[in-house]
């Protein structure tokens, strides 16, 4: 975790180095240029660049002072929810926290909650579920890593859930006992949705994506970028499949070299691995068997090896595109509300 905290009397300077201590990860200290020395830079002018920068740099920004010093602050730079980071501010005395920003997805209530377990002070937390002891779905979510796909179905969903129980479904075992707020049901007014899948099983559906799918690749020599971008989508098209569950890529590494693939995974934003013919021999499991990629790789299938290397189980076996072909995978996973 990377942090930003800006103190601005000698007393704040205190309790940041108080904050500090409570929080591991990589800090950045700012105060008054004539407070300034040891670890705190002094706030340069004009202000705004910094704080843009800090609002690109830090998971969370933490405030000791005034609440209004805080907002006027950071109100130039706020975007959403879903990029802005937690925001927290501290009284000089350190007596109060008070997340104003970012309190779930961005983390903010649990920064605060960690920060008073270990300074002493008093957590205040406004956020309509948390104080109503019902399940924050996008601070949860956020926790897991799971992609929410819709702010406003979370939102829609939030405010059901302060009014009555509301179902989930999962394509993942869900271990335990369920949290205050949901019961287990595949219908229904507003529901959540926890899966790789492009469906919507509810009238409005939160569809909470894991980054569990594994893309296996091979392709004729030469392949340009564009045509593995036609493939995917179609094969993913046609499974219902959806692109932001993908966790990474995987081919032979014959093709570690490949322009097109390479361009492919970089435009999407994932890794790729590459397997010699020999690793991608010793994936276990029901490949489709080619004596012609035999022939020319080592092995008698790529894609659909490549796809199950730390992977669970195949969902979509090889399938060709115009010169690529196309398989996918996917990890264990399960769905923990602890």
């Amino acid at each position: 975790m990377r942090y930003a905290i800006f103190a601005y009397s000698k007393r704040g300077l205190n309790t940041a180095k108080s904050i500090m201590s409570a929080a591991d990860g990589e800090w950045r200290a700012y105060t008054v240029e004539r407070l300034s020395g040891g670890v705190f830079s002094p706030i340069p002018k004009p202000f705004a660049p910094l704080f843009a920068e800090c609002f690109s740099w830090a998971d969370a920004i933490v405030f000791v002072g005034a609440c209004g010093i805080a907002v006027r602050t950071i109100a130039p730079h706020v975007r959403s929810k879903t990029h802005d980071p937690a925001v927290i501010v501290v009284d000089e005395l350190g007596k109060f926290i008070i997340p104003i920003l970012s309190g779930h997805i961005g983390g903010a209530n649990a920064l605060a909650s960690l920060i008073a377990s270990k300074t002493g002070a008093l957590p205040v937390i406004t956020t309509a579920t948390d104080i109503n002891g019902r399940f924050s779905v996008d601070s949860w979510a956020a926790g897991k890593g799971l992609l929410i796909d819709s702010m406003i179905a979370a939102k829609h969903v939030s405010a059901a859930i302060l009014e009555r129980d509301i179902p989930v479904k999962s394509d993942f075992p869900m271990l335990g006992s369920l949290p205050q707020g949901l019961f287990e049901g595949s219908s229904g007014e507003t529901g959540i949705y926890v899966t790789f899948k492009n469906e919507k099983p509810f009238d409005i559906t939160l569809r909470l994506i894991p980054r569990v799918l594994h893309l296996g690749l091979g392709c004729r020599r030469g392949i340009s970028a564009e045509a593995v971008k036609n493939a995917v989508e179609q094969v993913f098209e046609q499974n219902k499949l959806d692109f932001n569950a993908v966790g990474k890529a995987a081919s032979i590494d014959l093709k570690a070299n490949e322009a097109g693939l390479l361009e492919f995974c970089r435009e999407k934003g994932i890794g790729i691995d590459f397997h010699s013919a020999e690793e991608l021999r010793r994936a276990e499991g029901d490949f489709t068997s080619s004596e012609f990629v035999a022939g020319i790789t080592g092995v008698d299938n790529v894609c659909e090896r490549a796809a199950i290397m730390d992977a669970e189980r195949l969902i979509v076996r090889k399938t060709a595109v115009n010169g690529v072909t196309v398989a996918v995978a996917a990890e264990k996973y399960e769905v923990n509300f602890e």
